[in-house]
């Protein structure tokens, strides 16, 4: 079986008609026929251009990028699936190196490497957000957020990701390494996109946001005690205050102290009680990845 016959590329669209044709025509000419544009009712002729170019248009159900992907993984019937944007940005062509690596792996980001492309706020959101990423769930992630990958097709179909627009990525991410799932990266080419792009700065702000509730749902321990660490800030301050006032003074104040001492301990445990779940859930991961490997090579 060719490579053509093993994987869908699926491409979210909305108002792409700059950069869908030219994608759907480099795909095609790397031998991949299987192609299904997702359109979110486009008023752009982007659904009649992916027509006319062969691909097979399925309208999304609900709004934004993380439903148009949900719902054209229902119609993905190859082993793996790649997702890619349709504004041009990413080289098809890097899912060759994406699929080399499918038979350990059940996810491969392709990195974006070419960063010169990319707005310099946009790079510094990316680095937040993938720097979060790995402290939460234990990975070591170079781009998080990349618009290509490639996925094991029977891990992510039918999987409600209760993710929103563009926290997609994110929320797949989140999903296969809270399930133990193997996550690997290729070095892709990043290209300037055709069109107007559709995130907005603020729409950063609500992925970092989303990606907190995502360690909230899959590693709940470690941001419940992360949570309780921030009562050491008003501990120091109560004592800092007590420590000035007799100083300055000679006058002690036993409830501030009793009230600060309490704060500082608690806070202080559950700082340390958010370190150890953090490291139990690296351990976790690790241990679970040494044992696919050794299953993978029995």
């Amino acid at each position: 079986m060719g490579l053509e016959e093993v994987v869908t590329f699926l491409i979210p669209t909305l108002n792409e008609r700059d950069g869908i044709g030219l994608i759907i025509d480099e795909i095609k000419s790397l031998g991949f026929n299987k192609i299904i544009v997702v359109d979110g009712n486009s008023t752009d002729g982007t659904a009649e251009i992916a027509k006319e170019k062969g691909a097979k248009v399925i309208y999304q159900q609900g709004k934004g990028k993380a439903s148009a992907i949900m719902t054209g993984l229902k119609y993905v019937d190859t082993p793996y699936v790649a997702v890619i944007d349709g504004d041009y940005t990413y080289n098809p062509a890097d899912v060759f190196k994406a699929l080399k690596m499918m038979e350990d792996y059940d996810e491969v980001i392709v990195v974006r490497g070419n960063r010169k492309n990319i707005p310099l706020i946009n790079r510094f959101g990316n680095w937040v957000i993938t720097k979060m990423f790995n402290t939460l769930f234990g990975t070591r992630l170079k781009d998080v957020l990349s618009g290509f990958y490639a996925l094991r097709t029977n891990e992510v179909k039918g999987v409600n990701f209760e993710a929103k627009g563009f926290s997609i990525e994110v929320a797949i991410c989140a999903y296969l390494a809270s399930q133990s799932k193997r996550i690997g990266e290729v070095i892709g080419d990043y290209r300037a996109r055709k069109g107007v792009s559709k995130l907005k700065k603020i729409q950063g702000l609500k992925i970092l946001f989303d990606t907190i509730l995502l360690a909230a749902k899959f590693n709940p321990v470690f941001l419940i005690f992360l949570i309780g660490s921030v009562l050491l800030i008003p501990g120091i301050a109560i004592l800092s205050y007590v420590a000035l006032d007799y100083l300055a003074y000679h006058i002690f104040h036993f409830v501030l102290v009793f009230v600060g001492f309490s704060l500082f301990n608690v806070g202080l445990i559950s700082l340390l009680l958010s370190v150890l779940a953090l490291y139990l859930k690296r351990m976790e991961y690790r241990l679970n990845e040494k044992i696919e490997g050794l299953k993978r090579d029995v």
